[in-house]
């Protein structure tokens, strides 16, 4: 498996070096390394070679509240390179070999690029990047028992991780001259700084008392322009919908690192809590290998909560139920071992389908345009024993 093979003989652009290899560089190129020597073992032993990956769905996964995340179980899938598998095992062990090159260039790639580095891959390369996307998720899946996920593989995502503010100090390296640099997420006017899309390096100095994750952008904007993090002395996280990968890892190594706790402020529907909230806290059916290293267990949900739509009097702002929200929801209390296992999400949700009725974030601009920030998160915040699981 050389490096020169994995590309069609160009090599990626990289900073023109080659570091040492951190410990995390080490386990990729070992995993990667053994797992191409296990193949050419079987075929010199005239076996047919074979990859394993585990199921990723809902019905491979447990959860357990004190662990708290979804974990995955032993289901397993077999690729055995056979004539009707040729091709997928050959892109596989091309990806792997492009990871491997991609580390010790000390580089990376984001999904699109793999996919475009795959025409030179003759007979191997995809058609669509929708193949490139499974087969990348595939690798990660197998070598997830390792420890591994897919930003240390070096493959990124196009999407960045979301905008934070607040008294947060955050130490980040040049990519190049390996300099520190320092960020006061406190100091940034009306902006704010963008998670980048690998967060394993970075380092955090703060007194804030707890993060605050929010959905949407446009509610994230308003607090931070009147600067409620000031005044709450929180950080403020946008997700920006169900958060991605590299949000959620900065979230959680933020908590982790500060001791902070985490409060999710997200839109009272079955989507914001059933897939947004829930995918912050434990993770994914998907997404069972790695949900270890992204999810939150230590996420808490502030609102808005069905019960919030009687007590800070939004009838007037709600929108009736759709059919996909009805079923998303019912689908949750069936079948979701998180909402299964917990008697206030069970209550609550029911009594959103009792309701009938949806409430967004926004929906507090009712009252006034700053009733959210010098009413409802005052009064909810002071009371986090009463928040939901």
């Amino acid at each position: 498996m050389s490096a020169r093979g994995s590309t069609g003989g160009k090599r990626p652009r990289g900073k023109g070096r080659t570091p040492a290899p951190d410990a995390d560089d080490r386990v990729v190129r070992e995993s990667i390394v053994a797992t191409a020597e296990e193949i050419r073992g079987s075929v010199l032993a005239d076996r047919p070679p074979e990859l394993v990956f585990p199921v990723r769905s809902l019905r491979n996964v447990k959860y357990d509240r004190d662990v708290g995340y979804f974990e995955i179980l032993g289901q397993t899938s077999r690729r055995t390179l056979s004539m009707n598998t040729v091709k997928a095992f050959a892109q596989t062990l091309r990806m792997m070999c492009l990871s491997k090159l991609l580390v010790e260039t000390d580089d990376v790639a984001t999904k699109r690029d793999a996919y475009y580095q795959s025409k030179n891959w003759g007979e191997a390369k995809f058609n669509e990047q929708a193949e490139s996307d499974t087969v990348m998720d595939d690798i990660e899946a197998m070598f997830a028992v390792k420890g591994v996920s897919r930003e240390q593989l070096r493959f990124v995502p196009d999407e960045h991780g979301g905008a934070v503010a607040g008294p947060l100090v955050i130490i980040d390296r040049d990519p190049v001259t390996g300099e520190k640099v320092e960020t006061d997420c406190s100091r940034l006017g009306t902006g704010a700084y963008s998670v980048p899309v690998h967060v394993e390096h970075l380092k955090f100095r703060t007194k804030a008392k707890f993060i605050l994750a929010i959905e949407t952008g446009g509610m994230f904007d308003r607090l931070n322009r009147h600067r409620f993090w000031r005044d709450a002395n929180c950080i403020i996280i946008s997700m920006a919908g169900v958060p991605t990968r590299a949000c959620r890892r900065f979230i959680r190594r933020l908590s982790d690192a500060c001791r902070l706790p985490v409060y999710a402020f997200v839109d009272c529907d079955p989507y914001g809590i059933a897939n947004i909230y829930r995918t912050l806290k434990v993770g994914s059916g998907n997404a069972a290998h790695i949900n270890r290293f992204f999810c939150v267990p230590q996420a808490r949900f502030l609102g808005v909560t069905p019960q919030d739509i009687e007590d800070f009097d939004l009838r007037d702002a709600t929108h009736k139920l759709k059919d996909v929200d009805v079923k998303r929801a019912k689908d949750a209390l069936k079948n979701d071992p998180f909402f299964r296992s917990h008697r206030k999400w069970k209550i609550a949700l029911n009594k959103l389908l009792k309701m009938g009725v949806r409430v967004e974030q926004q929906a507090f601009a009712l009252h006034s345009l700053n009733f959210v920030m010098e009413e409802y998160l005052p009064a909810k915040i002071a009371n986090p024993k009463k928040f939901l699981p």
